[in-house]
């Protein structure tokens, strides 16, 4: 019987850190999780009022949920401004359009009416479709909760359509308080002992570029990590890698975590030697 080792897999995860973990050793990979993220609270909640204030005066057509923690983090942001119960109400004179399930899910408990959901890969370039088709967008105010970073792409698009965007940014996201793990990650894929490469977002290879960079290795470790097999878990994570130099080896075919993870070990369990250094790719 051959003894094939398992894969060395490194993951940039976070909030589901020990998640990850759990699903890459259930797959047959020697897992290494280094948080690369954590969300930062906007200590001053402008957009957020400001978003409040044209729903109490009718001014807003369309409200895009891009995603849950967003949502739940909008309502936290807005409890000391009125009820739930009012901003429900307000919320239900808009047409609501979601990102995905969960933003959908918010909306099911708070017993919001979606009106557009963006099916999967659940980028952007879907929601698009969603507004035209519920409000359009040619002199249509639409409030975009966003997650961290400015949508840009998704507003200039609804701009280019005669849309009015207002943004209602919430929460962004930081480096870690502790950024060793996550240095060492970085140096450990510099030194070959990383086989596979785990993105669940775009904001994750952000921060490790930033590391990187922090480290003087930023040419280096785009380079280290063209020796690895690399799985992002949708086109808005793809295109950004692939932006940076890096190659994209596995995209699941539905953009969520327990796909990537099992579709991108299945393809590195399936290579003789594992890709452990250059000569492996």
């Amino acid at each position: 019987m051959v003894d094939v080792r398992r894969p060395a897999v490194l993951s940039f995860e976070s909030r589901r850190a020990e998640e990850m973990r759990r699903l890459i050793e259930r797959h047959g990979g020697t897992a290494r999780v280094a948080p690369s993220m954590q969300e930062i609270p906007l200590t001053e909640n402008s957009s957020s009022i400001e978003f409040l204030a044209l729903l109490r005066e009718g001014k807003v057509d369309v409200v895009v949920f891009l995603t849950g923690v967003g949502a739940h983090s909008l309502w936290e942001a807005l409890e000391s401004q009125c009820q739930q119960k009012e901003f429900c109400s307000l919320l239900e004179q808009c047409a609501v359009v979601v990102r995905g399930p969960k933003p959908a899910a918010v909306m099911h408990l708070w017993g919001v009416p979606v009106a557009g959901h963006a099916p999967e890969p659940n980028t952007w370039r879907e929601v698009i479709p969603e507004i035209e088709r519920v409000a359009g967008c040619e002199g249509r105010v639409v409030a975009i909760q966003e997650y961290g970073i400015p949508s840009t792409e998704l507003s200039d698009a609804l701009r280019e359509r005669g849309a009015h965007v207002v943004p209602v940014r919430v929460y962004r996201w930081s480096l870690p308080d502790d950024t060793r793990p996550l240095e060492e990650a970085v140096m450990a894929t510099l030194a070959g002992e990383v086989d596979v490469l785990l993105f669940t977002s775009a904001n994750q290879l952000t921060n490790v570029l930033t590391i990187a960079e922090r480290l003087g290795v930023h040419e280096k470790w785009v380079e280290a990590a063209g020796h690895c097999l690399v799985g992002s878990v949708g086109p808005t994570t793809s295109s950004r890698l692939r932006e940076s130099g890096v190659i994209v080896d596995v995209e699941p075919a539905h953009p969520k975590m327990g796909p990537l993870v099992r579709e991108t070990l299945e393809m590195a369990i399936s290579r003789t030697p594992p890709p452990s250094s250059p000569a492996g790719r």
